[in-house]
């Protein structure tokens, strides 16, 4: 199944078409959401929204990965110089990313999707899981197990970061070294540098939660992951509005979109959702929506849903 089978060439022109203001808005967005986390904290200092704000910047650093993602496929600013300098310095390095190396090893999960070749099949091939499986991946990501691993591993010869494969070069570590000093730096001089372990921790903990969350309502448990259809191999999930709010930021829920058009940009794939509904893409394949995040783990799960039976 090609774009090019159900979308017009205008549509396709429409939906491919990318824009430096909007691209400019996304990344003001994102930073402006991160920059309000860190304030309410600061002013209201307590428990409460300690705990709010570590999800949610987990969820704002799944944004920068989103919009690193973007910049990978020179999709977020129509410029070429705006993907490489902004996807690289506000969103790549402060989440220890790099466009160049992600995007190149990215885009040979798309080539080779829905066959054994794809690189990511390690993320999502050996589901479903058990319950007891998956709440031991939860607790590994919550106690800080992954995080670390990972940020160890960064900083060696084989080392990854959460978006990235082992063995992938990257300037990631010095320059995300350097930006995360200067984030550090900014909550200094407004005197509330100690707020930087909130950002730390969440990097640590609700990040690479969040990371397998995604990587799971993304292609895990899907009808058919060895078909070159996107729509056996890929899943979208149409989340809650909470949900919204950490697991799918700037529209990557949309990812069988996302795959049959990986030249779409971000906030255009809720519109393609849209009208491929309308023309009849899904008939016959609606089970490769997911309702929400929640739907997304009681297939990947199947025993959550047996505890729920027996419990009722």
């Amino acid at each position: 199944m090609k774009a090019s089978d159900v979308l017009s060439s205008e549509e396709l022109k429409f939906f491919t078409e990318r824009s430096d203001a909007r691209g400019a808005w996304i990344v003001l967005f994102n930073w402006g959401f991160i920059a309000a986390i860190f304030a309410v904290v600061a002013l209201w200092t307590n428990p409460l929204t300690i705990l709010l704000a570590i999800p949610l910047l987990g969820g704002r650093q799944m944004g920068l990965a989103v919009l690193m993602h973007e910049a990978g496929h020179k999709s977020l600013f129509r410029s070429v110089h705006l993907n490489e300098w902004v996807g690289q310095w506000l969103c790549a390095y402060p989440i220890l990313g790099d466009c160049d190396a992600y995007g190149a090893s990215h885009r040979e999960h798309h080539r080779t999707a829905g066959t054994d070749a794809d690189p990511d099949l390690p993320n999502y091939q050996d589901y479903p899981v058990s319950r007891a499986s998956f709440l031991r991946k939860i607790k590994r990501d919550l106690t800080g197990q992954t995080g670390v691993k990972l940020l160890a591993g960064l900083f060696t010869a084989r080392g990854r970061s959460i978006m990235m494969r082992e063995g992938e070069k990257s300037n990631a570590p010095r320059q995300g070294l350097l930006v995360n000093l200067l984030l550090f730096a900014v909550l200094l001089l407004a005197g509330v540098g100690e707020l930087y372990l909130l950002w730390l921790v969440a990097y640590l903990t609700a990040y690479p939660l969040i990371a397998r969350i995604r990587q799971v309502a993304e292609h895990a448990n899907v009808p058919d992951l060895f078909d070159l259809d996107p729509r056996l191999n890929t899943r979208t999930t149409i989340p809650k509005w909470y949900e919204r709010l950490v697991f799918c930021p700037n529209g990557v829920n949309y990812h069988v979109e996302h795959h049959l058009l990986a030249s779409v940009p971000c906030h255009k794939l809720k519109a393609l959702h849209q009208i491929l509904v309308r023309k009849g893409f899904y008939r016959g394949f609606e089970h490769t929506i997911a309702s929400s995040y929640r739907d997304v783990i009681r297939r990947a799960v199947p025993e959550f849903d047996k505890g729920q039976a027996a419990a009722a």
